[in-house]
């Protein structure tokens, strides 16, 4: 049976060995037992600490705002937003509190953990009918189905696990990581979406001072058992559970380190998070792991792959499917498929012409700037050949102080779980060498995680009188990023072996 919030607080007492404030290194625990109550008093859930024989000296926390943090088996921190019963003021706070057994600790944690989520799931009714808004910065950027898609999806362990078998992926920030030591020796770190902890632990072993391990998904608990699994750099690891536009952290960070990265770079718009991240956490001047991405960009000419997506919409093209005239979707059809890009990892040899890169910066690029990209396409054609699309793939730099280091899916590279990225025209091109091909990748980002991209590609006069100026072709489509082509996984074609 559900408990709302008015009947919970009757049972939601607990008795504490002591509490101390935080943020005053003078402070000194309490020396009588405290009770801490969970209660809603005028219409805001709070949690109330009272020393027993001070009965009217209380200490408030706003469970709007309020995360806690694990220290010890008998020990946590509890950081808030919060105010004294005397003071309209609202102002930041810290309260340390020391439970008599690990029992309790895990009582109380868990009695948090509810009242945060009714709180945040069901919103709080006051007195007065109005509702108490819980609604972050992600929730107003991102529709409800796609966040619970997306944090369904990594909380799975076998999800983790593809990402942890990328061993291009997993080395090269071991490398970045280790290499770096001198970064993240005594250092505080921030983990962004942080999955089953995997670069927590890199950084704990490279010395870091702490690390706070950030995920939103079920994951946060896998993450809690791997961390506790490894003693002697879990001491050093905190997990928060939450998202990190909302989550509150007792202390600045002097190093980030995330793997924000997804299809063509900006896919999922984790990026966003790690520069919030960045605005949030991050000490002046302080280091981010990685520090910049760059998305590479070369027309490309593939007929067999313009041939085998043309070839899907064929279906539609039958006028007796069961007695039922199929043509009318065909056209739809046929441009449903060439809106999807095709992730696979090709052969570096289609390029037609070498490749330009668009740098974002993570250290200084604006959230703002990364709602919509907007890239210049200028290309000189190497070869002869008709044009299908625009090639992409990414690469991130680790910019550490000792060894910088680059991960990047580029073609002809060992493959990622990333590989690489196609957009292809439904119209081809015709190019000679020499010849120029200019346009614009236009990406929107949208509410479901994901860009929708605008591609348009020209092929400029040629030869005799190309100086006067002047587009021979146009090519353009549309393309939903959320929706690719994952080629990779279709059944591949093998040569039938010859009986000896």
């Amino acid at each position: 049976m559900e408990v709302s919030l008015g009947e919970k607080h009757k049972q939601a007492e607990f008795v504490l060995a002591s509490i101390s404030q935080l943020s005053s290194s003078s402070s000194t625990p309490s020396s009588s037992p405290v009770v801490a109550r969970f209660s809603v008093v005028s219409g805001v859930p709070e949690l109330r600490f009272n020393q027993e024989s001070e009965s009217n000296d209380s200490v408030n926390v706003d469970l709007r705002t309020a995360q806690i943090f694990k220290l010890s088996p008998v020990q946590s921190a509890c950081i808030s937003e919060g105010s004294e019963t005397s003071k309209e003021k609202t102002y930041s706070r810290g309260i340390t509190i020391q439970f008599r057994k690990e029992q309790e600790s895990r009582a109380f944690h868990y009695a948090f953990e509810q009242w945060k989520e009714e709180v945040a799931v069901q919103g709080l009714h006051l007195q007065n009918e109005t509702v108490l808004a819980s609604k972050s910065k992600f929730d107003d950027k991102i529709v409800a189905s796609s966040a619970k898609m997306y944090f369904h999806y990594y909380g799975q362990l076998l999800h983790q696990q593809n990402m942890l078998q990328d061993y291009v992926r997993t080395g090269t920030y071991y490398a970045a990581v280790i290499e770096n030591c001198a970064d993240f020796i005594g250092r505080v770190v921030v983990d962004v979406g942080a999955g089953s902890g995997i670069l927590s632990l890199f950084a704990a072993q490279a010395g870091a001072k702490h690390v706070y391990a950030v995920e939103a998904s079920e994951m946060a608990e896998y993450a809690r058992k791997l961390i506790a699994g490894n003693p002697s750099l879990g001491q050093r690891i905190t997990v928060v559970k939450g998202k990190v536009e909302e989550v509150e952290l007792p202390e600045k960070a002097d190093i980030l380190i995330s793997e924000p990265m997804g299809t063509l770079l900006v896919n999922e718009r984790m990026l966003e998070s790690y520069v919030i991240a960045r605005d949030r956490f991050l000490v002046p001047n302080g280091k981010m792991f990685p520090t910049v991405g760059r998305i590479h960009m070369a027309p490309f000419s593939d007929e067999c792959l313009c041939v085998e997506i043309a070839n899907k919409a064929l279906f539609w093209q039958q006028q007796n499917y069961y007695g039922v005239d199929l043509t009318p979707l065909y056209g739809s059809a046929y441009q449903g498929y060439f809106s999807q890009p095709v992730v696979d990892a090709f052969d570096p040899r289609l390029l037609v012409a070498p490749a330009i890169s668009h740098v974002i910066n993570f250290t200084s690029i604006k959230e703002e700037e990364l709602y919509e990209i907007d890239i210049p396409l200028k290309f000189i054609a190497s070869v002869g050949a008709r044009v299908h699309g625009l090639a992409c793939w990414f690469d991130v730099l680790f910019n550490g102080s000792t060894v910088p280091r680059w991960l990047t899916t580029a073609p002809g590279a060992p493959t990622t779980h990333w590989y690489q990225l196609r957009c292809v025209l439904s119209q081809p091109l015709y190019v000679m060498p020499g010849q120029e091909i200019t346009g614009q990748l236009h990406m929107i980002a949208h509410n479901a995680q994901s860009y929708t991209i605008y591609l348009t590609m020209s092929a400029k006069m040629w030869g005799p009188g190309a100086e006067l100026g002047g587009i021979l072709q146009t090519s353009s489509c549309k393309l939903d990023l959320k929706e690719p082509y994952y080629r990779m996984s279709q059944p591949q074609v093998y040569a039938v072996a010859q009986d000896q």
